[in-house]
């Protein structure tokens, strides 16, 4: 994007923040009360049954860093799925801001680089969190530990959001979310290690961007963390959430075009 563009996107930008100013109160119970009450009912509160350690650690201390990448695939599909597609079919954000000098990937780039800021804040919240309950380290660990949750986001949201802007309607955002995006928060080692599935399963699981977004997550915050998996979890994350950018890119153009 040239330096032209770069500036337009940011004007893009400033349309989802000035938003946000005004609906911060309604979003902020979704996307960092609801995980924060999640974890309190099942990490500190059936998580007290359970006697024995899970790998190694608490079940809390084992819980929450899968909790907070699963609710980075929530914000995400909230924010790269329902609101892209509502953007383009049911407010007409994307088609008026394409009868402005504003080209179709600079809208993108800049509703982009504000679902990054919430995937950040929500991330950063739900951290501090952790952070009450002991189960973060340092400051350091915890920006760490805040940039992989976000990194896992966004491999969700750019796909998603490339996509989104050619469904249809809103129901065929909502059968993803029960067929695709529900499996994965179920069976991705949030709950429980992956270990415990039939071979097959596991195999499927290891594969699925989730999984390793959870297990860099708890990785992290546990302090088992070694270089060459972490690289591996960041590169696979980072490449989808690359390539949902450059597809996105294409699919904005066709739908603002059409």
């Amino acid at each position: 994007m040239t330096g032209g563009g770069q500036v337009m996107a940011f004007r893009a930008l400033a349309y989802w923040l000035m938003r946000y100013r005004r609906t911060w109160q309604g979003t902020i119970v979704v996307s960092v009360a609801n995980p924060i009450l999640f974890l309190l009912a099942i990490g500190a509160g059936l998580g007290t049954l359970v006697q024995e350690p899970v790998e190694g650690a608490s079940y809390l201390a084992f819980f929450a860093p899968g909790l907070l990448a699963a609710a980075a695939l929530q914000n995400a599909f909230v924010e790269g799925g329902f609101v892209v597609n509502s953007a383009l079919r049911r407010e007409r954000i994307y088609p008026t801001a394409a009868a402005t000098p504003l080209e179709p990937g600079e809208i993108f780039a800049g509703h982009l680089i504000f679902i990054t800021l919430r995937l950040f804040i929500s991330a950063g919240a739900f951290v501090v969190a952790m952070a009450l309950f002991g189960l973060i380290e340092s400051v350091a660990v915890g920006v760490v530990i805040t940039l992989a949750a976000t990194l896992t986001g966004l491999a969700f949201a750019t796909p998603l959001a490339a996509w989104a802007v050619t469904a249809r309607d809103i129901s065929q955002i909502n059968t993803v979310f029960r067929f695709v995006v529900m499996p994965l928060y179920l069976f991705s080692g949030t709950f429980f290690s992956i270990a415990q599935l039939p071979e097959p399963l596991e195999t499927l699981a290891r594969i699925t961007p989730l999984w390793h977004g959870v297990d860099l997550c708890r990785t992290l915050a546990l302090g088992t963390a070694s270089l060459g998996p972490s690289l591996v979890h960041a590169g696979y994350l980072a490449g989808l959430a690359i390539a949902g950018a450059l597809i996105g890119r294409v699919t904005f153009r066709r739908s603002l075009h059409a």
